[in-house]
């Protein structure tokens, strides 16, 4: 009985290997059936070969779509080894094509949404995607189409057939930019409404770039003596403590304050200094000496010197040109030195000073204090597309005073009042991760380079009664 059982089960046994065998035979090991999580053999975007697309741009806008599609085709390249063609919009349509920008193409019309701030949108339709932006704000959405829809090679991409808003993506903050537009008050940021197109360069823009920013305060400037002068106010930005008028990175008892660049570079952060004034203006001079006196130059070019030698810290200053290719020439110098601080992957801190608003508000010439606001606005421009492609950038653009008591009158003009400084109250725009912290907010000045301070890690910075070393 055992014997017939044991048999009994080898049959069994046997039948079920050849029933196994059997449907191997009819498989095929070497073409599995594909699953959801396995990846495309070819990239796709809504089902297209991402090879058969091209970028299509429009050269009517100051060059911000070129420059956004050039990025969206080098990407690409990067990640796929795909080299898209990259043409204008008075091309013949392709058959599919990636839209950066406003450009003739229909997609363009009815890619209209209601944006605001640095917000910009995208839509998908059947054979096109189209990007679009204000201005700058196409490096954003440039930026946010290939992080999303193309991070790898070998993805497949459904992008939405109607109109998305989006933000730009936002990581921690490890470069930080200050620009301080020097006797810049809230009037003059409002010279656009007045004198709009009266330029000759700038991309036709009709408004200040700061308030497409997402944050937005005030800062009080008075400084010990007062009403601020640029020595006193350019050390309250750079060292988060106030002191007398005239006096750079220095107490009214002789003692040196540390700046915000000196923290940074004791930090291994990359660091620069830049303005349309001399280096040895008051604002550079805040950000980069310390004096007794605004007028001790020597003292203040021997200390960018040993800055330089011991940091490293980039000093160029002293470019006041405003045809449109010196503007150009401008924007490029700030590219380039971004460009150069980029390298350092601990990140860096750098102040750029518009200088001559304030010395054109000092003699009421309204004209040239709005070519300084427009050539301030360039560089603002060419900043947050730079902080567009880097996530991981913080921008803060305000003043160290107001010059001039530049108000409108009753007619709608606007006029001074005044030759020189006032106490009024500056604006304060922000961008990049904790620009919430500042966004309807009334602050002092000091505070600026104190919360700065506190991204780097620093919770004391301005707290100090003598000069801290130039050591970590």
């Amino acid at each position: 009985m055992k014997f017939e059982k044991m048999k009994h089960i080898v049959k069994t046994v046997a039948a079920c290997l050849a029933l196994l065998l059997l449907l191997a035979s009819c498989s095929t090991p070497t073409d599995p059936e594909p699953t959801s999580t396995s990846a495309p053999e070819v990239s796709q975007l809504n089902g297209i070969e991402l090879s058969k697309f091209t970028i299509v741009y429009s050269n009517e806008d100051h060059d911000y779509s070129k420059r956004a599609a050039e990025y969206v085709q080098s990407a690409i390249l990067d990640r796929t080894g795909l080299e898209l063609s990259l043409v204008e919009d008075d091309v013949s349509p392709a058959e599919y094509e990636i839209v950066v920008g406003e450009t003739s193409r229909e997609i363009s019309t009815r890619l209209d949404a209601d944006t605001e701030y640095t917000q910009f949108a995208i839509l998908a339709e059947d054979q096109q995607i189209a990007l679009e932006g204000d201005y700058f704000m196409i490096a954003a959405a440039a930026y946010f189409f290939v992080e999303t829809y193309v991070p790898e090679d070998h993805v497949s991409a459904e992008i939405p057939k109607q109109v998305s808003i989006h933000e730009p993506i936002v990581e921690k903050a490890e470069n930080f930019i200050v620009l301080i537009g020097d006797g810049m008050g809230v009037y003059q940021t409002k010279l656009f409404d007045v004198l709009e197109n009266e330029e000759s360069y700038g991309d036709g823009e009709g408004v200040f770039y700061g308030y497409y920013l997402p944050a937005h305060g005030f800062s009080r400037t008075n400084s010990l003596s007062g009403v601020t002068d640029s020595a006193a106010g350019g050390t309250a930005l750079s060292c988060g403590v106030k002191t007398t008028n005239s006096r750079v990175g220095f107490s009214p008892k002789n003692r040196r304050f540390l700046s915000i660049t000196e923290l940074a570079a004791i930090y291994g952060l990359s660091t620069a200094v830049m303005s349309t004034e001399d280096a040895t203006g008051a604002t550079p001079a805040s950000f980069s000496s310390h004096v007794r006196d605004r007028g001790m130059t020597d003292a203040i070019r021997s200390q960018q010197n040993q800055l330089w030698k011991t940091y490293g810290t980039l000093i160029d200053c002293g470019f006041d040109h405003y045809t449109e290719r010196e503007v150009a020439l401008i924007e490029d110098k700030v590219v380039t030195m971004y460009d150069r601080l980029d390298d350092n992957e601990n990140g860096f801190f750098m102040m750029y000073e518009e200088a001559h608003i304030d010395k054109h508000c000092h003699s009421n010439d309204m004209a040239n204090t709005y070519k300084a606001v427009v050539r301030f606005n360039q560089v603002i421009a060419r900043t947050m597309e730079y902080a567009f492609y880097h996530p991981n950038t913080f921008v803060l653009i305000t003043a160290d005073h107001e010059t001039g008591d530049l108000r409108p009158e009753d007619d709608g003009t606007y006029a001074y009042h005044s030759g020189g400084h006032t106490g009024a109250n500056v604006p304060v725009f922000v961008y990049g991760d904790g620009a919430d912290l500042f966004d309807g907010v009334e602050m002092e000045n000091i505070q600026i380079p104190q919360t700065i301070a506190s991204f780097m890690g620093v919770s004391d910075f301005g707290d100090q009664t003598t000069y801290k070393p130039l050591t970590k």
